[in-house]
């Protein structure tokens, strides 16, 4: 059975499609079967993370009734999974299209996949709406800073009312400064469980230069190692990160 999860945040910025993309990276790198499908319409992002800028055929097609979703399916080498791209486009904006048909073409690639990954659009708007509709699950993704976890209270809301189950929350971009939210008063505030906390690494950073997710390109960093954690708890497979020596540290210690 295929299972359709949705990668939300209460607002942009907060690093929402960089956790989408890595996770589906890694539930792919676990053995699954991954489609990433990028579900912010108006500002998606998807594409410029992968390097599938020059797609031909994109959702856009697809919502404008002139494509397959199974036509927009491309290959991702570096990771060996699949992702349904946006368009980058001004026509793309401007030409009509049925956001309202992102759960029905979703609902078609059930059977044919072990996982499906939309990111969906930031904020509160139709395009979130339709995607958390799309899926069966909703992953909350949010910073330790009082209005990314104000705006993501508003996107738990949104998922609960829409019927479908949020499973936990990502607290992303953490540095561990004195000035943060803890990670359990982001869980407690949000009602929500904490599936994992990432940190800010510069390798994410480094990683969108390569168009492959931090965890293919730099997978022992501290950033993929936690990923990797999520992304196993998902799947329900056991992950233990490698030691790293006294060469890495002194690597990492030169490298703040």
């Amino acid at each position: 059975m295929t299972r359709i999860i949705t990668v939300v945040s209460g607002k942009g910025g907060v690093g929402k499609t960089s956790i989408a993309t890595n996770l589906a990276a890694a539930i792919q790198g676990f053995g699954r079967d991954v489609i990433l499908i990028d579900g912010n319409i108006t500002t998606p992002n998807v594409s410029l993370h992968l390097g599938l800028a020059g797609a031909k055929q994109t959702l856009h097609d697809v919502l404008r009734g002139t494509a397959d979703i199974k036509d927009v399916i491309y290959l991702h080498p570096p990771t060996k999974m699949k992702v349904v791209p946006a368009g980058l486009g001004l026509k793309d904006l401007k030409s009509p299209i049925n956001t309202s048909k992102i759960e029905e073409s979703v609902n078609s690639l059930i059977g044919s996949t072990d996982y499906i990954i939309i990111d969906a659009s930031a904020g509160l708007g139709k395009e979130a709406k339709y995607a958390i509709e799309a899926g069966d699950e909703v992953i909350v993704v949010t910073n330790p800073e009082l209005p990314a976890v104000t705006d993501a209270l508003k996107a738990v809301e949104i998922a609960r009312r829409a019927g479908k189950s949020p499973i936990g929350v990502i607290v992303n971009k953490v540095t561990g400064k004195s000035f943060e939210l803890k990670p359990e008063n982001v869980a407690s505030f949000l009602d929500l469980g904490i599936l994992g906390v990432v940190p800010d690494d510069h390798t994410l950073r480094q990683s969108l230069n390569l168009y492959t997710p931090v965890v293919a390109s730099f997978p022992d960093s501290d950033v993929a190692v936690e990923l990797k954690k999520i992304a196993a708890k998902l799947v329900g497979v056991d992950y233990t990160p490698k030691k790293k020596g006294m060469l890495w540290n002194l690597m990492k210690l030169f490298r703040q």
